[in-house]
Order: structure tokens, then C-alpha cells, then sequence
């Protein structure tokens, strides 16, 4: 299984980041069920896969949900789950997570867990998280590379949640490199001024 760690700067040393992919996944009824009964043992955020065009829009996600963690000001019940509010670029929390969360007809998956260690709670291993996923989540896990994030991302759909329709600008551009650049952009830019 390749679960990545994941260094994050201007992140408080006392969290860790863990990251993976899983394509083709079989049981994502299950998982998202585990989310809505609040099973502890599934704290991660299960993000869509096909809504993340890049690693720096997923990371931009995870570094203001652990921002928000830091300085006690989540909007949602955890971390995890403000990573998936995060993505969003409105304040609508049921929206965040029917959009960029997991659904029973999710095939591809963005699997993130934070952690965060305390002089009186230990944090889990990286060992016993990839235990756990390699249990539970029935699905190939892969290097959550950029190259691999976007053979997974249905432009059609972050278009639509991001409001990038119509932008002929964009549509003009020629180069798929500087298109999906361009892109990239446009949804960091609009994870960052959410709520400002």
C-alpha cells in the first residue's frame, strides 16, 4: 500500500499527515456509512477522487482544515471532516460533503488522515493507519501523484462546483499543460477566499 507522509510548512510539528489513493474501489457504501454513524475507527477524509484535480488543491485543503483544528476554530465535528468542507468553495457543509466527499457510487479515492499528538495522547502510527486501510478499503492504493490524481478528475464536474463554466479564456487555451495550470489555480484561488 502506498501511504505517503506528508510534510505541510507553517503546520505545528504535533500533526501528521498521511495521504493515499485508491482507484477502483469496491466498498464505498460501506465507507461512507462509517462516516455517518461517526465510527471512530474511520476518522479520515474520504475525498472524491474525481473532484481533486491536483495535489496542491487537496493540500491547500488539509493545511486550512488543520489551521482551522490549530487554532480551535472547525466548523465541523473534525479535521477530517473540514478537510472536505475546505475543498469547497462556499459555506455550505451539506454541499461540501455531497460534492467532495464519498458517495456509495465513489471509484476512486483520496483517502487523508491527520493526525495530532499530545503529551497525554499518543498519535497512530503510520503502520496501524495502513493496517486499517489495507483492511477495510477494498481498492488498488497508489502514489497520490499529480499524474495519478489527474487520471481520476471528471473536469466536467470540478467546472461545475467551481463556477468555471463559461470562461472562454480558458476554453481558449490551446495547451493542455497551461489549461489544466490555469485551472489548478482557479481552485486554489477559490479554496483560499472562501469565508474571507
Amino acid at each position: 500500500m502506498a501511504l505517503e507522509t506528508v510534510s505541510l510548512e507553517h503546520v505545528p510539528s504535533s500533526y501528521a499527515v498521511y495521504l493515499t489513493l485508491f482507484q477502483d474501489i469496491q466498498n464505498a457504501a460501506f465507507l461512507q456509512q462509517q462516516l455517518l454513524d461517526r465510527n471512530a475507527d474511520f476518522e479520515y477524509a474520504f475525498v472524491d477522487a474525481s473532484v481533486v484535480v491536483s495535489r496542491k488543491q487537496l493540500l491547500s485543503a488539509v493545511f486550512k482544515a488543520i489551521t482551522a483544528a490549530a487554532n480551535g476554530a472547525l466548523k465541523t465535528p473534525n479535521v477530517h471532516s473540514e478537510i472536505v468542507v475546505s475543498l469547497n468553495s462556499s459555506n455550505n457543509i451539506a454541499d461540501s460533503y455531497r460534492r467532495f466527499g464519498i458517495s456509495p457510487s465513489t471509484k476512486d479515492l483520496i483517502v487523508v488522515k491527520v493526525t495530532h499528538s499530545s503529551e497525554s495522547t499518543p498519535a497512530k502510527s503510520k503502520e496501524s493507519i495502513q493496517e486499517h486501510l489495507t483492511q477495510h478499503v477494498k481498492g488498488s492504493s497508489v502514489d497520490a501523484t499529480d499524474t495519478n490524481i489527474a487520471a481520476t478528475t471528471d473536469m466536467a464536474k470540478v467546472r461545475k462546483y467551481y463556477k468555471l463554466n463559461g470562461l472562454a479564456w480558458l476554453d481558449a487555451i490551446k495547451d493542455e499543460q497551461q489549461k489544466h495550470a490555469e485551472l489548478e489555480t482557479l481552485v486554489v484561488s477559490a479554496i483560499a477566499l472562501r469565508g474571507i
